[in-house]
């Protein structure tokens, strides 16, 4: 795929052909439409300013939460998104513009199959935008980011967009006690907060 991010890079992005990605994309929206209406969908603000260290020297900001009411997950994953915008560089202006409108994205995940929460995380120093969710199964979890690879594309420099998942592990748990081999500084990788981020209501 010319400009996807390359699958040789342990974190990059293979994504699925376009027609599949639009299906599941459309698929998601209906999906996220009837959660919606169902009241399934929360954004609780007691981890909103929580900064998270992450193992590159960066630190990113909680700038919003989103949490989906269905329990927890039977098999939990912890899913890192990264990219950086195209063309915005650090504008502060043109980051603010994208954090108040990037809630008009959640219809691009909330429905698709195991999404639990997720953490937006603002850009770092880097300007790297971070998600951190909770996902039931890794298989799905990949498959989501495999299609969310089109409608970052659109919007950021496709070489940044990169993902990681740490399998067996609630999003909680990662960020709270999962710890660094000598020598690790990957971008994914947070380190210990105390206190942590909490899910509220799930444990």
């Amino acid at each position: 795929m010319a400009g996807a991010t390359d699958p040789a890079d342990a974190d990059g992005v293979l994504p699925l052909p376009s027609p599949v990605a639009l299906w599941r994309l459309l698929s998601c929206a209906v999906t996220t439409a009837i959660l919606l209406l169902t009241w399934r969908v929360h954004l609780p603000r007691h981890n909103v300013g929580h900064e998270i260290p992450f193992a590159d020297g960066t630190v990113g900001r909680v700038y919003r939460e989103t949490v989906l009411d269905l329990g927890k997950a039977t098999e939990p994953v912890t899913l890192i998104v990264g990219f950086r915008l195209r063309w915005v560089g650090s504008n502060r202006f043109a980051h603010r513009l994208f954090r108040i409108e990037s809630l008009l994205n959640t219809p691009l995940f909330v429905g698709f199959p195991g999404f639990v929460s997720k953490l937006w995380i603002a850009h770092d120093g880097n300007n790297v935008y971070r998600g951190v969710y909770e996902w039931d199964r890794e298989d799905l979890a990949h498959r989501y980011v495999r299609a969310l690879w089109w409608p970052l594309a659109l919007v950021s420099e496709r070489a940044s967009i990169r993902y990681h998942v740490v399998p067996g592990s609630r999003r909680d748990a990662t960020l709270s006690h999962i710890r660094l081999r000598p020598g690790e500084q990957q971008w994914w990788h947070p380190l210990t907060t105390d206190p942590p981020p909490r899910v509220q209501g799930m444990g």
